[in-house]
């Protein structure tokens, strides 16, 4: 069961999950304790975070030894407004690169770029990083910033 706390609705968390096309920052914890920041693409699907990455990434190593994980996904632009939280993961093999076809059409617009076909080399070995939100807080920052200048 997720908990949602901040000025949005659970509604409007979902809609802006569905919607914004920013990347998600994951950390977790590497094997000696100390902490690790990465950047995804993900989708919103089914109430669960998901991400796509090479199988012999580090940060799945890192997953599979720690399930706990924070993540933030917000804009880069004024007004900036999004979402953070907790949640745990899960690391499985994504069949038939499901998600990370999925992330490509949403990211890139399809598969005709030269990082789409990188992306989608059938030599690539992915897997799905699943984030089940414990806690989610929403932030939105747009009524103090109206005034200010996009390009700040």
């Amino acid at each position: 069961m997720t908990e949602f706390n901040g000025s949005w609705t659970e509604a409007e968390v979902m809609a802006f999950l569905r919607d914004a096309t920013v990347p998600i920052r994951l950390a977790t914890h590497r094997p000696d304790g100390s902490l690790w920041l990465v950047t995804l693409w993900y989708r919103y699907h089914d109430g669960s975070l998901e991400c796509a990455t090479q199988a012999s990434a580090h940060l799945v190593r890192f997953l599979r030894d720690e399930s706990a994980v924070a993540f933030d996904v917000s804009t880069n632009r004024i007004p900036y407004r999004g979402i953070r939280g907790t949640g745990t993961v899960t690391v499985s093999p994504d069949d038939g690169t499901a998600v990370l076809r999925a992330l490509v059409d949403r990211y890139l617009g399809g598969d005709e770029s030269a990082l789409a076909r990188r992306l989608l080399d059938d030599d690539r070995e992915e897997v799905c990083i699943r984030i089940d939100p414990r806690e989610v807080y929403s932030w939105d920052y747009s009524n103090r910033m109206d005034d200010v200048d996009e390009r700040a």
